[in-house]
């Protein structure tokens, strides 16, 4: 397949051919999807040697899972990650369908008993990196699509924690005095990966594929209310979110310099007008699309893009090819002229400098990592750039 309007000798494929080859021997054993998500787009494009690159990393990949995932979470080494690689792995080698199968039905049997917490929560009880919103979204990645059934067991559940318009059940109560967490201890997370976009997310999905449920519906609608009222401008003129809900206070003044997948604008406007674009609301998908063009409008790389390592500045939980993936699927849906010029700067930027955050002696992680690492960031510039299977973009609630 042909890249839109782009040179065909594309440095991301270069790159990706480059990184794939040296797995394992530059990564080592990983449970993340990162590898295999990236071979399922490079297998999806035109040039014969990248293809053959894909195959061998799916290979090598396959044959390293299963060691060390203990908990049923989309990221940081959870079994749904792996399910994720196996499902897009076997669109290159389709024997590990039967592998894929035999871990979801593992997944399904622990969900079924419904292990999550409705009251005092914490992330795995609801979130999308480690909770069941991601397991969900693991489920609908790949070519074989769950069946109805498969879904409900996540869907009652975070249909469940949206029954009050305050999202009263999903005020965390499990971190006070954490040092890393204990800032959203009594309050609700309003981000794609750890907040309320994310679970939005995964209600939008089972929308549309176990159907419209009064009560799911309800959540839905209920969810999205709740985070169009958490917005404000920030001091750049962008309609922004904090990490966790306003609580009926005003925001801190000043400029948000977090807008990422993770937190702020990307994420929770996309989740917002796929959301609304489900539930047939029009109005709420317009307003979502003017607050993602607040952000398209006046993004600037030099300050919204930050941290140490580079791949912080360029991945997709947090630097440039998240809000690539975001500004792609804006394009594609909602055409929005503003997303596809965001799109493009950030398929520039993020071409010119992830060669040095593949330089020789990058750390295990860059080389194997979905969301925080290469094969992550590689995969949203193919899949913005060529017309590569979108098909493992659940994995981001984006689709």
């Amino acid at each position: 397949m042909t890249p839109h309007g782009h040179d065909p000798n594309h440095p991301a494929l270069d790159m990706s051919r480059q990184l794939l080859d040296g797995f394992p021997d530059t990564g080592g054993a990983t449970p993340d999807p990162g590898i295999p998500v990236l071979a399922s787009v490079v297998a999806d494009t035109d040039d014969p040697a990248a293809v053959a690159s894909a195959a061998r990393a799916a290979a090598a990949w396959a044959r390293t899972v299963g060691r060390g995932a203990c908990h049923s979470g989309l990221y940081d080494g959870g079994l749904a990650g792996t399910l994720v690689g196996l499902r897009l792995g076997a669109r290159i080698h389709p024997p590990l369908h039967r592998a894929a199968d035999r871990l979801r039905d593992h997944l399904l049997d622990k969900a079924w008993t419904r292990p999550w917490r409705t009251v005092d929560v914490g992330l795995p009880d609801y979130d999308l990196v480690s909770g069941p919103s991601g397991t969900l979204l693991a489920l609908c990645a790949g070519t074989s699509q769950p069946r109805r059934g498969q879904l409900i067991p996540f869907t009652v559940h975070l249909t469940e924690l949206c029954d009050s318009g305050d999202l009263r059940r999903l005020r965390i109560g499990r971190y006070s005095n954490h040092p890393r967490l204990g800032w959203l201890h009594g309050r609700v997370n309003t981000g794609m990966g750890h907040g309320v976009a994310g679970l939005v997310a995964g209600l939008t999905a089972a929308v549309r594929r176990v159907g419209p449920w009064p009560e799911l519906l309800d959540a839905l609608r209920g969810a999205t209310r709740w985070l169009v009222r958490q917005s404000f401008d920030d001091a750049r003129s962008i309609r922004s979110w904090d990490g966790a809900g306003l609580d009926g206070s005003p925001p801190p003044a000043g400029a948000r310099v977090r807008q990422a997948w993770c937190y702020g604008t990307p994420g929770v406007a996309w989740a917002l007008w796929d959301a609304s674009d489900a539930l047939g609301d029009q109005s709420t998908a317009d307003w979502a699309a003017a607050a993602f063009c607040t952000l398209a409008e006046r993004y600037d790389e030099d300050f919204h893009l930050f941290g140490d390592p580079l791949t912080d500045r360029l991945g997709l939980c947090h630097g440039a090819a998240g809000v690539l993936a975001v500004a792609d699927a804006f394009h594609r849906w909602a055409r929005l002229p503003a997303a596809t010029t965001l799109r493009d700067r950030l398929t520039e930027h993020l071409s010119s400098r992830l060669p040095e955050a593949l330089a020789p002696g990058a750390p295990r992680c860059v080389r194997t990592s979905l969301l925080d690492g290469a094969p992550g960031a590689l995969s949203a510039l193919l899949t913005a750039t060529h017309d590569t299977s979108r098909d493992w973009l659940p994995c981001l609630g984006l689709r």
